[in-house]
């Protein structure tokens, strides 16, 4: 017996008069597991959180060959592995290609969106458990990083997060591709030329491979940079004639880096239950090192945490949410 997906849209109200002018009426995807209309049960929640350059529609999106993850709920649920749950499954797409599930002045205020309109939304609307105990946040890429925000802001809200892959350690997971963003920035004239012209082809054809660099170097700085007068409303981290990394921006950066703020907020962390940590061995944006980071500051901390590590790279990896479930529902209190 499989679960229901239930689709609605939800006008956010955090999202109304976003910078980048972005839908603020939002699509919500909402996996209610068997038996949910047979009783007046009420399950714990999981919130799945997307990757950049992904929406939520992504993770219903059938491969041909790999289920989605839905469907692995439902075979974790059909064999035992975890208790029944409820999924919800957020949009934080932008134009930038995501939010980073911040609150910036540059994007928007998405870590409001999902805290306070969403989980509103699903706990007025279904049948949950209303605390934080029995409420996880997961994601990989961008999505584990936003699950390591709320695990920072909002610990009285999710009491179990699981972050796969998550940008961490941004010396090696983003500076390799400042150059290459830089180089193309050059040629295009600046930020906003280059982004008209790239918002154009992506309309009429499709983005190219060498697009991601500078899309994502791009909706960082608008993350972490943000700046209110420059084009697009960011500050970027290198001068656009020499490519010489600015230090003072640079440092905003890396203020948001979990490797930097995990440790100077371990008292939040400290009040979690549930902390999962993965990441592929070939990860090609070098996130196992970060990953193995934070593993090791949570263990100097004494926060108990499952940390784990498995031949693969980046993309391609949603089989591993079976694993990060099957750690975290269980756990997450049923009553």
């Amino acid at each position: 017996m499989n679960g229901l997906l239930e689709s609605s849209e939800l006008l956010s109200p955090a999202l109304e008069s976003n910078p980048l002018g972005d839908p603020a009426r939002r699509k919500l995807t909402v996996y209610l597991p068997p038996g949910h209309g047979a009783s007046d049960r009420r399950y714990p929640v999981v919130y799945f959180l997307h990757a950049f350059g992904n929406s939520g529609g992504s993770w219903t999106n059938a491969s041909g060959f790999a289920p989605t993850v839905p469907a692995r709920l439902d075979a974790l649920i059909e064999s035992g592995a975890i208790p029944p749950v409820i999924g919800v499954f957020p949009d934080a797409w932008t134009s930038l290609g995501g939010s980073q599930w911040v609150n910036s002045d540059a994007i928007g205020r998405y870590r409001d969106y999902l805290t306070k309109d969403v989980v509103g939304y699903v706990d007025r609307t279904f049948r949950t458990l209303p605390k934080a105990a029995s409420r996880a946040v997961v994601g990989h890429s961008s999505g584990g990083y936003g699950a390591l925000v709320m695990g920072r802001y909002h610990a009285d809200l999710f009491g179990h997060i699981g972050a796969h892959a998550a940008d961490a350690y941004f010396e090696y997971c983003y500076l390799p591709d400042l150059p290459k963003a830089a180089a193309a920035l050059l040629k295009a004239g600046g930020v906003e030329a280059w982004h008209a012209e790239f918002q154009t082809r992506v309309r009429e054809t499709k983005m190219r491979g060498d697009d991601f660099p500078v899309v994502n170097v791009l909706a960082m700085a608008a993350a972490y940079s943000p700046k209110k007068g420059e084009p697009l409303g960011v500050e970027l981290p290198f001068d656009a004639n020499t490519g010489r990394l600015r230090l003072d921006v640079w440092n905003r950066w890396l203020v948001h880096d979990p490797v930097r703020f995990v440790p100077k907020f371990m008292d939040a962390f400290r009040k979690l239950k549930t902390v999962y940590l993965d990441c592929g061995t070939r990860d090609e944006f070098n996130i196992r090192w970060g990953t193995r980071m934070l593993a090791e500051e949570f263990e100097k901390a004494g926060v108990e945490r499952v940390h784990e590590e498995f031949e693969d790279g980046h993309s391609g990896v949603s089989y591993r949410f079976a694993r990060s479930l099957s750690v975290l529902v269980p756990n997450l209190a049923q009553d």
